[in-house]
């Protein structure tokens, strides 16, 4: 049991793990924000440029309610409220349109940075390759022998 128990302590702390857990937990709190901004600011918005139009009340009625007499019981009505999928896909739109903004924003910022990087990268390694130019390189026994031979018949 103790061998199941690390294992499965290794596995929920990798890092995978931990960033799927911590996606999920702000995807919900981001799409909670993007329904209350849906709910609560566009669709009062449309309602009120399109002169009170709402669209949760739009529907078709496929039987309509039969309210309940002395012989007969009451029946409901039966409904395809099509007005609560223009609100539902209205919430989606804009998910989707925040989730692509926000993506944008961090592929940009991360372009930037990676540009930068490797500019640096890139300035780096041409100093790097200048000052090894401008060394002298190191001399073997034979050059060193072959100086001493030339100054000595010099003399």
């Amino acid at each position: 049991m103790s061998k199941f128990i690390k294992e499965f302590k290794e596995f929920a702390m990798k890092g995978n793990v931990m960033d799927m857990a911590i996606g999920v937990v702000i995807g919900a709190a981001f799409g909670a924000i993007v329904t209350s901004l849906v709910a609560d600011l566009i669709m009062p918005l449309i309602s009120w440029a399109t002169g009170g139009l709402d669209f949760s009340d739009w529907r078709i009625t496929l039987r309509a309610a039969i309210e309940a007499t002395e012989t007969t019981d009451a029946v409901e009505g039966l409904y395809i409220s099509y007005g609560n999928f223009i609100n539902v896909l209205f919430n989606f739109i804009i998910i989707a349109l925040s989730i692509f903004l926000v993506i944008k924003g961090i592929n940009k910022m991360s372009n930037r940075f990676e540009s930068e990087k490797a500019k640096k990268e890139r300035e780096e390694a041409e100093a790097k390759a200048k000052a090894e130019a401008e060394a002298p390189a190191p001399e073997s026994e034979e050059v060193k022998i072959l100086k001493e031979i030339r100054d000595a018949l010099k003399k």
